[in-house]
């Protein structure tokens, strides 16, 4: 088995467990890469390590079983870019805060891996977004993909922007807002959930348009296929906008036509049958809290 291993930082506080890990890895004879800025932090830290490491996505292929990402999601967005098209599984260990894709808490390494061993789970393939703009923005050329959102929103100014969005050619709305946040059923739990977006479940093929703090009170979050052309141009008192994917922002001038559809490519999750979807939304959501149940 070969695996790659990636984490966004280095915490001390996370140091017994990423030694656990790389102990079990040894263990059981798998072939271990680590993401090389990553690697130089823990030589810092951790004695006798020496495994090989990688720098791009260019590195990583279908050669790797798994990637084993140490943090919270924003770890796991990071790691996508990374994986790409490759359709190497990520195994999320939760060393961050929430959690709604890392989802496997770090006490439980040991039984991870054991299980990674016994093939006892499951893939489960979340959709991603594709973005392009005419004229072309050069920063998109290679990193043009989200798993969470793709977002617009105002740039030094208070004044709200004016969003003017078509699905599949026909006109929907001009959104006159803070800015518009398209999200995969992966992100309706992020930023789309904060601004009052619904909850989907991840094999759901949708997308939902959730405008963001929006001057008009009727406009609400839309729930459409994932098969859909979404098209939308920016228009405001400033000449630019933020583009986000993800983490990944970019500066947009006005009047700039973007188009977000469904990837061509998905990203596989590892589930392990005792840590679903909807128990995570238990979890997380403290919905069993309530007294009454």
């Amino acid at each position: 088995m070969r695996v790659a291993v990636y984490s966004q930082f280095y915490k001390s506080v996370d140091k017994p467990y990423i030694i656990e890990l790389f102990e079990v890895l040894n263990k059981n004879n798998i072939e271990v890469f680590v993401e090389h800025n990553y690697y130089l932090e823990l030589k810092k830290n951790i004695n006798h390590l020496n495994y090989s490491t990688f720098k791009s996505y260019e590195e990583l292929d279908n050669s790797f079983d798994f990637m084993f990402t140490i943090g919270g999601d924003g770890t796991i967005l990071r790691a996508v870019t990374y994986i790409r098209a490759s359709n190497i599984p990520i195994v999320g260990i939760n060393a961050g805060r929430l959690g709604f894709l890392a989802t496997i808490q770090k006490e439980n390494i040991l039984n991870a891996v054991e299980l990674l061993l016994k093939k006892e789970y499951k893939i489960k393939e979340r959709t991603l977004l594709s973005v392009s703009t005419s004229p072309k923005i050069e920063s998109l050329a290679s990193l043009n993909f989200a798993l969470n959102e793709v977002s617009v929103s105002r740039k030094n100014t208070a004044s709200m922007i004016t969003i003017r969005t078509y699905l599949d050619d026909e006109f929907l709305n001009s959104y006159w807002s803070d800015g518009l946040i398209i999200s995969t059923p992966t992100g309706s739990t992020g930023y789309s959930l904060s601004c009052g977006g619904p909850i989907i479940t991840p094999q759901a093929k949708s997308f939902v348009l959730t405008p963001i703090a929006p001057h008009n009170l009727n406009a609400r979050p839309l729930v459409i296929p994932d098969n859909t052309n979404i098209k939308f141009t920016v228009s405001g008192r400033e000449n630019k906008f933020f583009l986000s994917l993800d983490s990944r922002i970019t500066t947009i001038n006005n009047h700039t036509e973007i188009t977000v559809s469904k990837a061509d490519f998905n990203l596989k999750m590892v589930q392990f049958n005792e840590q679903t979807f909807l128990k995570t939304l238990r979890e997380k959501l403290l919905w069993g809290q309530d007294t009454r149940n």
